[in-house]
């Protein structure tokens, strides 16, 4: 199934999850090999190097660095990758609180990385936007 287009729908439909844990970004190299056996739950290949998004724990463990500590927000709505205007309208309803957003797409669901200070308040936020 190819997933919801109608940004109306979709934001009725938005159901917003907080993920349990912390987690960050961090920097390796882009020829980096894993070793340690980490888990990201994202990666990014950047020119800059290679981006891992991590539960901080196991950033801590293998000594990465990072800047920021983030709380994962899962929307469970099935949205399609081609839709229009829901990363927009996520956004704007996080800034309006002064709550940066970090957006990832994947094939079915849309993940919000937001400080971790703020997860509870981003996620009502949220909530409000959905109706």
């Amino acid at each position: 199934m190819p997933g919801i287009m109608d940004l109306k729908q979709l934001l009725a439909s938005l159901d917003p999850e907080l993920v349990a844990g912390e987690f960050v970004f961090c920097s390796v190299a882009l020829a980096w090999t894993d070793s340690r056996g980490l888990q990201p739950v994202a990666t990014f290949r950047e020119r800059e190097g290679l981006t891992l998004v991590l539960p901080k724990q196991e950033a801590e463990l293998a000594g990465l660095v990072f800047d920021g500590v983030f709380r994962q927000i899962t929307l469970r709505v099935h949205s399609n990758l081609q839709a229009v205007g829901l990363t927009a309208s996520v956004s704007a309803q996080l800034a309006a609180r002064g709550i940066s957003a970090n957006v990832i797409a994947a094939y079915y669901h849309d993940h919000i990385f937001v400080p971790a200070a703020r997860a509870e308040e981003a996620l009502q936020a949220l909530r409000e936007l959905g109706g």
